[in-house]
C-alpha cells in the first residue's frame, strides 16, 4: 500500500473511531439523539475539518453558539481516547485535547439531550439554554457558530458578532459557517433542508436572514477580524462556506 493510501486509511479509521466515541453517549439520551449524532457527524464535512486542520487548539475554551444537542462538545471529548491510544493521524494538526466547551442553545429539548448525554455538571462541557442575542459570552479562545446566525435579523447578527469579538482572546478564532445567498440554488436547497431538519428535531422553523458571502466577510472585517473563506459543502448540494476569522490584538468595540 502506498504512503498516500496508508494515510487515507488512517484518516478514515480515526474518523470512524471519533464518530463512534462522540455518538455513544447519546444512547442514554434516546434513539433519536443517537441516530442524529451519527448522521450529522458522518455526513457534515465541517466537524472533521475543524479537527484535521487544527482550527480548535489543544486546551482551548470553546464557545459553541447554537450548540444543539452538544455534538461538538462530545466530539472534542472523544479526541482524548483516540489520541491517547496512538490513533491520531500523522497528517492532521495536533489533537485538540483538554478543551472546555460552553454551549448556548435556544431549544430546551436540545439542551436536555446534551445534558442527558454529556452530564449536567461535567468539567469539560456545560450547556446553557438561552437566546444568543441575550446570553453572556465567556472569555474564550475559539467560538463556533454553525448554520444558526441566519435565524436572527441582520442588525442582531451584527450585535452578536461584535460580542463574539469582545469575548475572544487576542488571536482567537471565530469559526462561522454561513450560506452564500449569492449562490441561489445551493442556498435555497440548504434553507429547505434546514427547515426540514428543524421540524424533525421538534422545533418551529423561524424566518431566516441570509447574506451574500461578500457581505458576511465585510461585516467581520469591519469588526477587526481577518477572514479566510473555505468552501464547506463537500459531498452536499449546499452553498455553505466556513469563515475562519481571527481576532487581532486591538479591540474593535462591542459590548459583551
Amino acid at each position: 500500500m502506498t504512503t498516500t493510501a496508508t494515510a487515507a486509511t488512517d484518516d478514515r479509521q480515526a474518523w470512524s473511531r471519533l464518530i463512534d466515541g462522540a455518538s455513544a453517549p447519546y444512547r442514554s439520551a434516546g434513539r433519536f439523539a443517537w441516530h442524529f449524532a451519527r448522521g450529522k457527524l458522518g455526513m457534515d464535512p465541517v466537524f472533521r475539518h475543524l479537527l484535521a486542520r487544527g482550527l480548535i487548539p489543544p486546551g482551548a475554551r470553546v464557545l459553541d453558539i447554537g450548540c444543539g444537542q452538544g455534538l461538538l462538545a462530545s466530539l472534542l471529548r472523544a479526541v482524548g481516547p483516540v489520541a491517547g491510544q496512538g490513533g491520531w493521524p500523522a497528517g492532521w494538526a495536533a489533537a485538540p485535547t483538554g478543551c472546555k466547551v460552553t454551549g448556548i442553545e435556544l431549544m430546551a429539548s436540545d439542551v436536555e439531550r446534551a445534558r442527558a448525554a454529556l452530564g449536567v455538571r461535567s468539567p469539560d462541557a456545560r450547556f446553557v439554554c438561552a437566546d444568543m442575542r441575550e446570553a453572556d459570552f465567556p472569555d474564550c479562545e475559539a467560538v463556533v457558530i454553525l448554520d444558526v446566525l441566519h435565524y436572527i435579523d441582520p442588525a442582531a447578527q451584527d450585535r452578536v458578532l461584535a460580542r463574539v469579538h469582545a469575548a475572544l482572546r487576542p488571536g482567537g478564532l471565530l469559526l462561522l459557517r454561513v450560506g452564500d445567498a449569492a449562490a441561489p440554488r445551493g442556498f435555497a436547497i440548504s434553507q429547505w433542508v434546514d427547515r426540514v431538519v428543524t421540524r424533525v428535531r421538534g422545533h418551529r422553523a423561524p424566518p431566516t436572514h441570509g447574506r451574500p458571502l461578500g457581505a458576511w466577510i465585510d461585516a467581520l472585517r469591519q469588526l477587526g477580524f481577518t477572514v479566510e473563506p473555505r468552501p464547506m459543502s463537500q459531498g452536499t448540494p449546499f452553498a455553505n462556506v466556513l469563515l475562519v476569522a481571527r481576532r487581532g490584538a486591538a479591540a474593535a468595540g462591542g459590548a459583551r
